[in-house]
Order: C-alpha cells, then sequence, then structure tokens
C-alpha cells in the first residue's frame, strides 16, 4: 500500500521540481525576462513585459468580420443616376450597433453634457475631455413639422423626443455634424469609465462601404438585408417600416417610425437596415466617388463637401430607398424627420478571426 501511494505522489513532486528550478533558468518565467537580459547587454529586443489586450465587443454592437463583396446595384437604376456602379472591394472586420441609436441613448448623451459628468469613475484616457454646447446638439423636434409640406405634426412634435413612450424609437432631427459629435462623446465616455490603461478604438458613422456591406448581411449580391427580391415574408408581413404604397404608411404597423428592435436582424444581427429611419454615414456623396475610392476600404472623406451620403430609406420611403445599393444625400447641416444614425468601431486584431468577448476585457 505505502509503495502504491509513493508511485502515485512521485508525478507530483517530479512536476514540482520542475516548475521551480526552470524558472530559474529562463524557462517558462515571465514573457518578458529574456529580453531584460538582453536589453541589459545594450541589445534592442523591444520593451519588456507588455501588456496583451484583448479589444471588448461594446454593449449592443455585433462584430462584422472581414470579406470581400461586391459593392453597387443589384437590380435596375430606375433614376438612371449610374451613382451606384458595381465594383468589388474588401472590407476588415468592424464593430456595428445592433440597432439605430435611440432617444434615449441619444438623451444620457445629452444628460451628460448638461450635467458636466462626462468623466464620471476613474479616467485613463490620455486624450482631452471634448468640448460641448449642449443648444447646439439637442435634436430638432419642430422637423415632424418642417420636413412636410402642411403636415399635422405637433403630437409628434411635443412627445416624441421627451416621453418614456419614444425611448426606444430611433432619435430624427439630429444633423450629420451631431452624429459626430455623440461618436465623440460615446468615446470618451467608454474610455473615461474602464480601468485599462489603452484606449479602445474610437466610436464613429461607419464608411458608406462598410454600411453597405453589413446592410448584406454576408450575402454577396443582396438587393434586401434580407436577400429578396421580395418585400413580405412568407405569411404575408412586410420585412421593414416603409412606405409600400401611394398615400399607404400603415401596413408594416407604423404609421411614423418604430422601436429600434422590432423587426427581424438581418444575417449579421443588425435591425433596421433598411427602413425606419435612413442613416448618416461617414462618406461625403458625390455621383463618381466609387471611381475615386480605392478598392480596400474605401471612403469618401473629403471635407469640403457639404452633401453627406444617407443610406437605408426610412418610414416614409417608398421600397426602391430600401435597396442595399441606393445612394441618396442631405446637407451635413440639416436635420430630418427620417434620418437618424447608427455607430461603428474599427476591431484591431487578426484579419479573418474576431477573438471578442462581450464582457469585459481580460485583466493585464
Amino acid at each position: 500500500m505505502y509503495k502504491k501511494n509513493n508511485i502515485r505522489l512521485m508525478p507530483i513532486v517530479l512536476g514540482l521540481a520542475i516548475a521551480t528550478i526552470l524558472p530559474g533558468c529562463g524557462l517558462f518565467s515571465k514573457k518578458g525576462s529574456a529580453s531584460e537580459k538582453l536589453n541589459r547587454r545594450g541589445e534592442v529586443t523591444g520593451v519588456p513585459k507588455r501588456a496583451q489586450w484583448q479589444q471588448n465587443l461594446p454593449y449592443d454592437m455585433v462584430p462584422i468580420k472581414a470579406g470581400t463583396f461586391w459593392m453597387g446595384q443589384s437590380d435596375e437604376d430606375i433614376a438612371f443616376t449610374q451613382s451606384s456602379m458595381n465594383k468589388q472591394i474588401t472590407i476588415s472586420e468592424f464593430f456595428m450597433d445592433k440597432y439605430e441609436v435611440s432617444n434615449n441613448k441619444y438623451r444620457q448623451f445629452l444628460e451628460a453634457v448638461r450635467e458636466g459628468t462626462l468623466t464620471t469613475g476613474t479616467p485613463t484616457t490620455l486624450k482631452e475631455e471634448p468640448q460641448f454646447n449642449l443648444d447646439e446638439l439637442k435634436p430638432d423636434t419642430t422637423v415632424w413639422s418642417t420636413s412636410f409640406s402642411f403636415h399635422y405634426g405637433d403630437p409628434l412634435m411635443e412627445f416624441y423626443f421627451d416621453h418614456p413612450a419614444f425611448d426606444n424609437y430611433p432619435v430624427v432631427g439630429v444633423t450629420w455634424d451631431q452624429a459626430k459629435k455623440y461618436c465623440e462623446w460615446r468615446t470618451y465616455h467608454m474610455n473615461a469609465n474602464d480601468e485599462y490603461n489603452f484606449d479602445m478604438p474610437s466610436f464613429r458613422l461607419p464608411s458608406e462601404a462598410e454600411w453597405e456591406y453589413a446592410a448584406k448581411g454576408g450575402k454577396d449580391v443582396a438587393k434586401y438585408p434580407w436577400g429578396g427580391p421580395y418585400l413580405k415574408n412568407k405569411r404575408g408581413c412586410l420585412m421593414a417600416n416603409f412606405k409600400p404604397g401611394r398615400g399607404n404608411y400603415i401596413d408594416d404597423g407604423f404609421a411614423y417610425t418604430a422601436p429600434v428592435d422590432v423587426f427581424a436582424p438581418n444575417g449579421f444581427g443588425l435591425h433596421n437596415m433598411s427602413g425606419n429611419v435612413a442613416e448618416w454615414v461617414l462618406d461625403a456623396y458625390a455621383a463618381t466617388s466609387r471611381t475615386a475610392t480605392w478598392d480596400l476600404n474605401p471612403v469618401y472623406d473629403v471635407e469640403t463637401e457639404p452633401r453627406k451620403v444617407v443610406r437605408g430609406g426610412s418610414w416614409k420611403d417608398i421600397a426602391h430607398y430600401l435597396e442595399t445599393s441606393t445612394r441618396t444625400y442631405e446637407y451635413q447641416d440639416v436635420a430630418q424627420a427620417h434620418i437618424g444614425f447608427r455607430t461603428a468601431m474599427t476591431f484591431i486584431g487578426r484579419s479573418g478571426s474576431m477573438d471578442v468577448k462581450s464582457s469585459k476585457r481580460r485583466r493585464r
């Protein structure tokens, strides 16, 4: 019996001995010790013991893996604009909001500015605190009347942004400039409130190419985010919130906007990429921008061009504007009752492999 126990204990004793002796030889020791010795001899090996870092997935965002796709029209160019010619491009991995930014999420931004609580928590970001003017950030609630001719928009003008009944509805009445300010705040808000030494990449508006790639939901050619070519599913239900017929706004269940999570997501898990509200993207608008941009992560970022691309169609638009390839624009300082936005974030990692976690980043 004693011999049997001895035999069982031998591997454990040997393991402990190896674990004790080998680190002294520089094997299995903490990363960087060999580099430190070489550095002391005047060699250049890089800074030792650099912390590992893994990018976490922010709340209510989904990972979009890298890929190559055909950007451009997937059906007839009805208006014959020739502004959405086909071009094969590659998109790197990124994160994107699962939903359009809601009234309540935008309200959190305004409350932080109003109360001066941009840096709650323990700031670790090296960036300076952003400066905002609250009056320049408030959504224009009059758009429910001014965006349309002789429209009785007063009830919505009074309740849409402020009332709790509309908390989960997409924010509208915000300009392209205001959407970028929201991204700036959200970036600082995240980096100023975590406990780590390295900043996350900035939140931003998605590029037009990223938006179209995400809208297709993993399909190389897709007329609509759900594929197509039909606007109804097998049960006869409309797949998005839009204007299905002349003077008909209600057949999809909503006369105006719908909650951001009502309609089914596409293949990437993104809701309302078509319909509900059209969405600001990063690019300036030009009919010929497709030919001017590169075929890897293209973005037409011409600051002097006041027209900015709007994608996806809205509750007031006909089906043509719901197509993943349809392009339109609005001036960057103009707010409308049918335009909102969602944010994106660059993924820092190996192409084709998104090793991300929805929880906190690993402790370093």
